[in-house]
Order: C-alpha cells, then structure tokens, then sequence
C-alpha cells in the first residue's frame, strides 16, 4: 500500500518538474531587466518570482525522488539529477534571500549566473534520463556526420545469411523500438534490453524471452497485444516494430534465442527467409520494388500531406525512388469525413493504408475502396462487418489483407475471391468458425489465409523447428 502512495506520488514529477524551469528563467529574466532604468520595477516582481520557483522546485525534487525509488532509472545518472535539482532549489532560496535583504554578504551576479547554469545541467541530466545521454548531441551527429543514416536506425546488411543473428539483425530492432525504455539510462519495470546478459535475466516480473518458446515468451506476449492494451510493448506513443520485425523477433526465440550465432545456423522456412533478405535493402513498408504498381506517379500534393500531418496522422514513402507512400493511422484513431476526404486525394499514390483499431466503418470503406492502388490494408481490430468487405473488391491491385479481431465471416470473405492479387488475409479472432474454413482454403486455393494460434514445439535437439498450428 505504501509502495503505491509513493509511486503514485512519484508520477507527479514530470508534472511539476517544468515548472520551476520556466519560473526561475523568468525570475533571472526580470532580475536582468531591472537593471535598466526604464524597467526598475519589475524588480519588484522578482523576489515572488524566486520564491514561487524556490517553492516548486522543492516539490519536483521530493516527487523526484519518490519517482527514483521505483529502480527503472541509472542509479549514478539519477543522483547527479537530483543533486543537481536539489543545489537550484537551494541557490534559488539564497538568491530570494539577498533579493529580500540586500545586506546578505553574496555576489548577487554570482548567485544569478549559477542558478543559470545548474538549471541548465539538471534539464539536461532530466533529458538524458527520458531521452538517453545522447538525445541532445544526436542531431549534431547527424548533421556532421558523413552518413546521412541515424545511428539508431536499421541500416542494410550486405550479406544477411553471413550475418551475426543477435548482433545485426535483433539488437538493431531493439535498438528503435526498446532502448528508450529499457536501456542503459532507463529500465521500466528492472528491463535492460540494451545488455545481453541483462536482457535473458529478465526484469522485476521475470524473463521476457523463454528460448525456445517464443509464444510463452512474455516480450512477444505483449508485442502481439492491441496498442490501445495498457501492457502493450511499446507503448502505443513510441515507435512500433514492423510485422517483419515482430516475426523476425519470433523465429530468433524460436530458434534458441541465440547470441553467437549466424543467420545461416539457423532454420529458415519459406516465410522468414524473405524477410531476412530484405534486411539487405533499405526497409521499407512495402518490401520488394516489384510490390509496386509499375506506373509512374507525380509527387504527392504537400499539403494534401500537411493536412494529414496537423490531424497527427502518419504519411511516408515506400521507397527512395518512388512517389508511392503509405498512411498510418496510429496517431489518430477517430477517423472522420474530412480525413477519408484527404485520403482520396492521395488515392494515385497511396499503396499501404492502415486503419488498424479505428473506428473505420463499412460506410468509411466505400470512400477507401476509390484508392484503387491499395497493395496493403490494415483493418484489424475494427468495427467492420461482412457489408463493408464488399467494397474492396474494386481495389484490383490489393495483395495483403487483415482483419484480425472483427466481426467478419466466412460469407463475407468469399466476396472477395475475384480478387486477382490477393495474396494474403489474416482472420485471427473472427467471426469464422472451424467448419468453414475448408470451404474457404478451397475457394481461395491461392490466397494464404492465416488462422493464427501459432505454436513452437520443445525438441529434445538444440534446433526447434517452428510450425504453424493447424487449428481449423
């Protein structure tokens, strides 16, 4: 009970902790002020400023420490922060003091240029903490640097079967996606990712990755869990491992979780061997070149795109030498007339839109089905039915389909088989029940149609061999 009080308390902190930054600078900034003759006084105004910057300042440094106590942040960075925090709140009082009472034998300039510098150290020392100790040096690196590439993002591999499994192809995920949370500076919930060692240890609640057993693994656990899920990993506000990524992340556990091997030590099926070799290019949400209508397009309109932008919603290229770009709903779950209007206007250059946990409608789908160019759509976990599904059938060029966690039967997806390119439909947690399923593996005998309930099997050898569950 006491535990929770004070991480209850503790979570205040970001709350409070801008606060006494934006008060003390603005106390400097009419202590320098006053100076003139012209704004003598405001001088008056500082001493309540200080006072009230003083007086908050202590409030962030009690909930920062409570905040501390939780363990989910470096211990030696958290001590040089609230050292710091504690050192501007008590210069902040004294130079109160000497503003109240002139007599008070200290440099008043000393005072003021010191108080400066530690607020900037503890915000830089609390940014390190949130962000990581390069957050603030990051984009000078990039802007220096001879590689326009970010250090934090996945960078090709030239020959993928060569490659270290653990060091090239998984870290660099965890890297994007976990780092932030679970990294050197800060570890939520007692999770360091960025230390192997650390990583198979686990975290307050125990391991994460179970080798071997990739589905009782508890990291995939919550990677698989809707983003709206309070356990989600990540959270649905930080960068989000692609569904590549996510299976990639599967066969590695699957195969042993293994850290000194190479890819070409591993089983690849026919699924996991191309997303392996797309490592060797640039990543991108549609894969292959050849994915791509061959038809070229114009740009898309920019403010077409900066309309998207300002309604927080995600427009980016496919590739680096095309016009075509996919939109990402993951900003902006609440989808009205207006952004479906805006979605057409990019239907020449649209090929990958995800809807995924809106509240898209079948209404909302006849507007989609008009950006005929669609090579990807994500409806999973939306309120669609069977009449929506109708309306896809006019995107000829549709090739990837999922509808995890909707209403949709088997009626409504054999709606779909006209549909030449149809390669791939997810139907985890639908409305289809066992006895339909052959019907439907008939009618789409060249479609892949995924059930889910994936399982791994414990060998007695050192190899595991990953199958799907044939649950229908």
């Amino acid at each position: 009970m006491l535990l929770s009080i004070t991480e209850f308390l503790g979570h205040f902190h970001p709350l409070l902790v801008h606060l006494p930054i934006g008060i003390l600078l603005i106390g400097l900034l009419l202590q320098f002020l006053a100076r003139k003759k012209k704004y003598y006084m405001l001088q008056h105004a500082v001493p309540i400023v200080l006072l009230t910057g003083a007086i908050t300042g202590l409030f962030s440094s009690v909930t920062g420490y409570l905040l501390s106590i939780s363990d989910d942040y470096d211990k030696t960075l958290v001590s040089w922060h609230m050292w710091m925090g504690i050192s501007t709140t008590l210069v902040a009082l004294v130079l109160y003091a000497k503003e109240k009472n002139d007599q008070f034998k200290v440099n008043k300039t000393f005072l003021s240029v010191g108080l400066f510098i530690l607020i900037m150290i503890t915000g830089h020392l609390g940014g390190s903490l949130t962000h990581g100790s390069d957050y603030l040096s990051k984009p000078l690196k990039n802007i220096f640097s001879d590689d326009t590439v970010s250090a934090a993002s996945i960078r090709p591999i030239a020959n993928v079967q060569q490659a270290q499994v653990y060091t090239d192809v998984i870290k660099p995920i965890f890297e994007t996606n976990c780092y932030s949370c679970h990294g050197a500076n800060k570890q939520k919930g007692g999770l360091r990712m960025d230390d192997s060692l650390k990583l198979m240890k686990g975290g307050k609640d125990g391991v994460v990755i179970k080798p071997g057993n990739a589905d009782a693994s508890e990291m995939l656990k919550r990677l698989m869990l809707p983003t709206d899920n309070d356990d989600h990993m990540p959270p649905k506000e930080k960068s989000q491992p692609s569904e590549s990524q996510i299976a990639l992340l599967h066969w590695w556990i699957a195969n042993g979780a293994a850290m000194d091997k190479k890819v070409n030590q591993l089983p690849q099926d026919s699924t996991i061997k191309p997303k392996l070799l797309a490592l060797q290019n640039v990543s991108s949400e549609i894969k292959q070149a050849s994915d791509l209508p061959t038809t070229p397009v114009d740009p898309v309109d920019a403010n077409i795109v900066k309309q998207l932008k300002d309604r927080n919603i995600l427009v980016l290229p496919v590739s680096l030498n095309s016009n075509y770009v996919a939109v990402n709903f993951i900003n902006d779950t609440m989808i009205d007339s207006n952004d479906l209007l805006l979605i057409t206007q990019l239907s020449k250059q649209l090929v990958s839109l995800k809807l995924s946990s809106t509240n898209i409608t079948d209404e909302g789908l006849k507007t989609i089905a008009k950006c005929t160019n669609l090579i990807k759509l994500f409806l999973d976990d939306t309120p669609i039915t069977d009449n929506g599904l109708q309306n896809l059938t006019t995107i000829t060029n549709l090739r990837y389909l999922n509808l995890v966690n909707t209403k949709v039967t088997a009626k409504g997806i054999m709606q779909l088989k006209t549909m030449p390119k149809l390669a791939s439909i997810y139907l985890y947690k639908t409305s289809i029940t066992k006895s339909d399923w052959a019907t439907l593996q008939q009618a789409f005998s060249k479609t892949r149609l995924d059930s889910g309930g994936y399982i791994v099997p414990t060998l007695v050898t050192d190899t595991t061999l990953v199958k799907v569950k044939k649950e229908y």
